[in-house]
């Protein structure tokens, strides 16, 4: 399905989302951002999914950055902050979806790319592609919660080292330092679909209990909430019928 600048599918449990602007390396522009947002919040309630992968459209970018035509306009502090808030509510679409979302890069990820990337809960690269948080060659900082999301994935010292130097890193360093979670050899599809084939083996509301143990963490919650959460998912997990189904299914060997 084809909406504005977006590509998105469903199949076989996995939300697809593709940013459809090769021609301009899938720049982030304001409107992308609210497709963003806008399709990542219609799907969330979306039982029959237990992923969803994020790309670029081509082979050269995952996404460029902010679109800098159309944030040419933004010229105050008050336009400065709306622009940061309107985004990081896109962004924050993404982290909050109710599975896993992975960001599979066709290609570079640059700048806001590179935050559109941390947002996401994975990240599988294609051999080529490379990844930098580099605003601050444009005398800018992080300005969609990807410095945030940037210290949480690998340090607070390495991340303060990548924002500093403006470092541009290849898929294998990204491996190195746990900004990775997978490479392709030869291609990304590959790469992703085998990221994928554990995920698709678990029942949705079992994924969907992962991550929202996941969210709760990275929000702060308190080891006794945590402990709370992770016992009503298991109890609903347990007396759900793919359990037993499991379950019969081992003992049946076992006989």
């Amino acid at each position: 399905m084809a909406t504005g600048d977006l590509r998105i599918e469903t199949r076989q449990g996995v939300l697809y989302v593709l940013i459809d602007r090769a021609e301009k390396r899938n720049a982030l522009s304001r409107s992308v951002l609210d497709q963003l947002g806008a399709a990542f919040s219609a799907a969330a309630d979306d039982d029959g999914l237990s992923a969803a992968v994020l790309r670029g459209a081509g082979d050269k970018s995952f996404a460029a950055g902010g679109d800098l035509r159309d944030l040419a306009s933004v010229r105050t502090l008050a336009e400065a902050e709306e622009m940061s808030l309107q985004a990081k509510a896109a962004l924050e679409a993404i982290r909050r979806f109710p599975v896993p979302v992975i960001a599979a890069l066709n290609g570079d990820a640059l700048g806001g790319g590179a935050e559109l990337a941390a947002a996401c809960d994975f990240r599988v690269f294609a051999p080529h592609a490379r990844i930098g948080f580099i605003q601050g060659r444009l005398n800018i900082t992080s300005a969609w919660g990807g410095g945030i999301d940037l210290m949480r994935l690998v340090g607070p010292a390495r991340a303060l080292r990548m924002l500093s130097r403006t470092e541009l890193l290849t898929a294998g360093d990204a491996m190195a330092i746990g900004l990775a979670d997978a490479v392709g050899d030869e291609d990304l599809d590959g790469a992703l679909s085998a990221f994928l084939k554990p995920m698709l083996k678990q029942s949705p509301h079992v994924m969907r209990a992962f991550k929202a143990l996941n969210l709760a963490q990275r929000n702060g919650a308190s080891r006794q909430e945590l402990l709370d959460l992770e016992t009503s998912n298991f109890a609903a997990a347990w007396v759900h019928d793919d359990h037993w189904d499991a379950a019969e299914g081992i003992l049946k060997k076992e006989d």
